[in-house]
């Protein structure tokens, strides 16, 4: 017998053993490739659903906190285009969505100066507030999910 199939006899060995005791076996799984981060085109073409503008600074709590709300919101927020402001200006160009979720004041006048004025027209800009406010204020939390409460019903008008 070789060794590889003395393994699996083993191992099937070792199963018939734990489920006999009532327990059940796990088996690691193998590593997979690290994902990879598309934006994702809006359903009507024009291109992305869901823009997420957040300010320079941001700790893991808050970050943490946001990725909660925007996967909560659904799919269309959780794989939202994420942009920073770095010292009053966005350090990435910024696409044309049908929807900006915009964290903070200062970010939505960088968000002002950058969009022309027919996509701004156009597009849903929610404004909510900073990251740091929505974590230690519950009114922020409520205003948060109202926000993305909104943007969700506006996406799936317009996915249909």
């Amino acid at each position: 017998m070789s060794a590889s199939s003395a393994a699996g006899v083993a191992s099937a060995h070792r199963i018939r053993v734990l489920r006999a005791l009532g327990l059940t076996p796990w088996v690691r799984r193998a590593a997979t490739a690290a994902p990879t981060f598309e934006v994702e085109p809006a359903p009507n073409g024009t291109g992305v659903a869901c823009v997420v503008v957040l300010p320079e600074q941001c700790s893991a709590r808050e970050l943490d906190l946001l990725g909660r709300a925007l996967s909560a919101g659904g799919a269309w927020l959780a794989r939202a285009a994420r942009l920073r402001v770095k010292a009053g200006q966005l350090a990435a160009d910024v696409p044309v969505a049908q929807a900006y979720l915009v964290f903070g004041e200062a970010q939505a006048h960088a968000l002002g100066r950058v969009l022309p004025a027919t996509v701004m027209n156009q597009a849903l800009i929610v404004l909510a507030d900073e990251p740091s406010l929505v974590l230690g204020s519950a009114a922020a939390k409520r205003r948060l999910w109202s926000a993305t409460r909104s943007l969700r019903r506006a996406l799936a008008t317009t996915g249909d």
